[in-house]
């Protein structure tokens, strides 16, 4: 192995807490007695829906058809009927429209015939991606078939895998290099069949090594091209920028894209469905979910199919374990959601569900003390550009590089004043682009 990297500008380190469920293996959710499918689990426009009420479904079938070329296809989780068209509100806020499904009793075996992938061409590969519906599984939920489309006349030098899970009390992506380590392995060697890259490598943060080790041995086991680098323990390590800084010295311009500099990134539990869907023809229909926080009774790693409640999850992780339980957090602390509904559903993008309690902080005045300046990943001016958003200067907030902003939370998270930095930046660069 190499030694250990990390990106140089800027970041924080807060405490991980993933001794909460580091040690719980995957467990599978028992079926929910009903199940909300949304038709916007992807960035860009939502899937249409293909199906009615009363239809009767099978798993993995189409359930909702991508809508435009940024867009993904949702399938059914479950054998069952569709009992109710409704619009939900999901964790992030967002409105859309999704279907209910009633499971049936027995649910048959499917998706166990092993396709050989080799004899397929990458094109056809990059086909059965699409169909299956798989998207970024980081978070970003950037639909997989565009991404991984590379332009002609762009080559992919580096392949970027992100076993980072930087976000403090996530596992999902650990427990999954754990237990799923040789199909982890054969979906990075499926995209490398379609992406041709020259280099191939694994980035995996230092307070994970035991995984490092195991992906590193079995690649060699297999003959698989593949490096695993472990990295410093320092957020935000697994976002794009500074992932690709750290494993391969290149840094991606203001305005530009990973694939600007010769490098395509894939998040690890990407890999996973990318292998599923290529070897089985599986669609993204279910995940690994982490369901922790110092308020939940058992934190636990959870394969939960998708649509079922967070209700459904937190119920069995053994509910709630104190009264003071603040708020829900879908994702990590650092760039998730809060939302107050049980019955929000999980989608292909949701990595966690943490229930934090209440930690109560004053807000006071920005003094000017350059910690949000000094810790920002970007190397931007977070305390003037808030300034500006505040007094209504959104154009002079996005000449400072606003939409540079990654909404990290590192300033946020070392502000000694405990400004709200992130929502002042959400709020200017909807403002800016509106005027």
């Amino acid at each position: 192995m190499l030694r250990i990297s990390t990106f140089r500008r800027g970041g924080v380190h807060p405490h991980d807490r993933k001794e909460l469920s580091k040690n719980s293996p995957i467990e599978v959710l028992p079926m929910p007695s009903s199940l909300v499918v949304p038709m916007s689990q992807h960035l860009g426009a939502p899937a249409r829906l293909v199906k009615a009420k009363g239809d009767v479904v099978q798993r993995g079938e189409m359930i909702g058809q991508a809508s435009s070329f940024v867009s993904a296809d949702v399938h059914s989780p479950v054998s069952g009927t569709i009992t109710e068209v409704t619009r939900i509100r999901l964790a992030n806020g967002a409105s859309c429209e999704a279907v209910v499904i009633r499971p049936d009793e027995i649910q048959g075996e499917m998706f166990t015939v092993r396709h050989d992938w080799k004899s397929e061409d990458p094109k056809a590969l990059l086909d059965t991606i699409r169909r299956m519906g798989i998207v970024g599984m980081g978070g970003a939920t950037f639909p997989a078939h565009v991404k991984f489309a590379i332009p002609e006349g762009r080559k992919v030098e580096a392949l970027v895998v992100n076993g980072v899970e930087c976000e403090p009390y996530l596992t999902s992506d650990y427990r999954s290099m754990m237990e799923r380590a040789d199909e982890t392995l054969e979906g990075i060697m499926i995209l490398s069949r379609i992406l041709s890259p020259a280099r191939i490598v694994i980035g995996i943060e230092a307070n994970k090594m035991d995984a490092a080790r195991l992906l590193d041995d079995r690649a060699r086991e297999h003959g698989y091209p593949i490096e695993v680098q472990p990295l410093k323990m320092k957020y935000p390590q697994g976002d794009e920028k500074q992932l690709i800084k750290a494993t391969t010295g290149r840094e991606v311009p203001s305005g530009k894209l990973p694939i600007d500099v010769g490098a395509v990134v894939c998040n690890i539990g990407t890999a996973y469905a990318i292998y599923e869907a290529c070897v089985f023809h599986k669609p993204l229909i279910e995940r690994v979910v982490t369901v922790s926080g110092e308020g939940i009774a058992h934190p636990r790693n959870i394969l939960a199919p998708i649509g079922a409640k967070a209700g459904d999850l937190i119920a069995f992780a053994g509910g709630y374990s104190r009264d003071d339980v603040d708020r829900l957090v879908s994702g990590g602390p650092m760039m998730g959601f809060s939302f107050a509904d049980e019955d929000a559903p999980v989608t292909k993008g949701t990595s966690g569900i943490l229930a934090l309690v209440d930690e109560p902080v004053e807000t006071g005045v920005c003094v000017s003390c350059g910690k949000c300046v000094s810790h920002c990943p970007m190397g931007l001016m977070p305390n003037r550009m808030f300034r500006n958003i505040k007094y209504g200067n959104y154009q002079a907030a996005l000449d400072m590089g606003l939409l540079d902003c990654k909404e990290c939370g590192c300033c946020a998270f070392i502000c000694p004043a405990h400004l709200p930095l992130v929502q002042g930046f959400k709020l200017g660069k909807k403002m800016g682009r509106r005027k």
